[in-house]
């Protein structure tokens, strides 16, 4: 695992030909609630590592945090960033690189992260599915190929919703 800063994940996403899932025009979209109890979202977390990267990296970039003030558990967050020998704040380096056979390790950092109300972007290097997960407690996974959605619905449920062109 490794950590980068807010240039490392532009130049991650850059040397793959990539942007931003929700900036991608004509992309399918799953909409998917946080789940009501801390161990339903272990197991969201669990299943988002175990089914998304194909045995490749992901790149799990947290860039919203600090709104919802005294919920969130720092001391928790930097005890496991620690672990990795990391000393460096969110804000230094708020990109974190999980290998293909970290997906342990990406579930813990989610987890926390979906708990301690941040949001982010969970982006696989298979580029199959990708995610943005908001403050406000939803995922939406986005996919070039609808089908690569089925198992998400399946698994969750989803709230569709149109496209921004649509709207």
């Amino acid at each position: 695992m490794r950590f980068y800063t807010k240039d490392e994940c532009e130049e991650w996403l850059r040397r793959l030909g990539r942007v931003k899932p929700n900036a991608t025009p004509e992309i399918h979209r799953a909409h998917v609630h946080y789940p009501t109890t801390t161990g339903r979202i272990f197991y969201l977390a669990h299943w988002i590592g175990s089914s998304l990267l194909y045995g490749n990296p992901a790149l799990v970039w947290i860039t919203e945090w600090g709104i919802w003030g005294s919920s969130e558990n720092w001391h928790l967050y930097y005890k496991l960033r620690q672990s990795y020998g990391d000393l460096r704040l969110l804000h230094e380096a708020s990109g974190h690189l999980f290998l293909g056979h970290e997906s342990e390790d990406l579930t813990s950092f989610l987890q926390i992260a979906m708990l301690n109300g941040w949001g982010g972007y969970i982006l696989t290097q298979a580029d199959c599915v990708n995610a943005f997960f908001s403050h406000d407690e939803y995922i939406d996974f986005y996919a070039a190929l609808d089908e690569n959605l089925i198992g998400i619905r399946k698994e969750f449920g989803t709230v569709e919703h149109p496209t921004p062109k649509e709207v």
